[in-house]
């Protein structure tokens, strides 16, 4: 199966990247095809113009680095993101993402008796999101509401129509131990190399 993750972390000795290698290694070993979109590799410009919101109501990118994206989402049997959780939310790059690459037309669709939003990508069987924060996870919890799984999961890609949505958290990421951080990338490999 083709799994496209879309990656957002500007630092390469991050935590992140450690957590893209070893969903990138489990998801190899179950001899899945992945596809990384790289934003911060990419360059990807997070910010919506004029023309773009022109061509959004419009349903027709005209970005080719978005119509290049929107190509390989309509290729994906699974979806991950991985990124950090920056004062709550995520960073600026993701963000745009979801605003600028999932677009009417091609990723969703109004319903056409005008009841809510029907999902356009159907080889697309899950969405995974895999997040870190130095926060505990009691506080992001009580404190903040968990918005990721608010935001991502049920305002966007639930909206859209979309099931199977997961969302994997490291929380308290840099108080806890060395072993325990290594432990973690351990059992994400793990969990890929049985993705299915």
């Amino acid at each position: 199966m083709r799994v496209v993750i879309v990656f957002n972390h500007p630092y390469e000795g991050s935590y992140n990247n450690a957590i893209l290698s070893s969903v990138t290694k489990g998801l190899r070993k179950a001899s899945h095809q992945v596809d990384l979109i790289h934003l911060d590799n990419d360059g990807f410009n997070p910010a919506m113009s004029a023309a773009d919101l022109k061509a959004f109501v419009e349903h027709k990118p005209i970005d080719p680095q978005v119509i290049d994206y929107n190509k390989r989402l309509e290729e994906a049997d699974h979806l991950i993101f991985v990124f950090p959780i920056w004062w709550d939310l995520m960073p600026a790059r993701t963000k745009g993402f979801i605003d600028r690459v999932l677009c009417p037309g091609v990723v969703y669709d109004h319903h056409p008796r005008g009841f809510g939003l029907v999902p356009l990508l159907k080889s697309l069987k899950s969405v995974t999101i895999i997040t870190t924060m130095n926060k505990p996870r009691i506080m992001y919890s009580l404190l903040v509401g968990n918005l990721i799984r608010r935001a991502m999961l049920r305002s966007v890609f639930k909206t859209m129509g979309y099931k199977n949505l997961n969302w994997i958290n490291f929380s308290s990421v840099k108080s806890v131990s060395r072993e325990k951080r290594e432990n973690w990338l351990i059992n994400l490999e793990n969990r890929f190399s049985k993705f299915n």
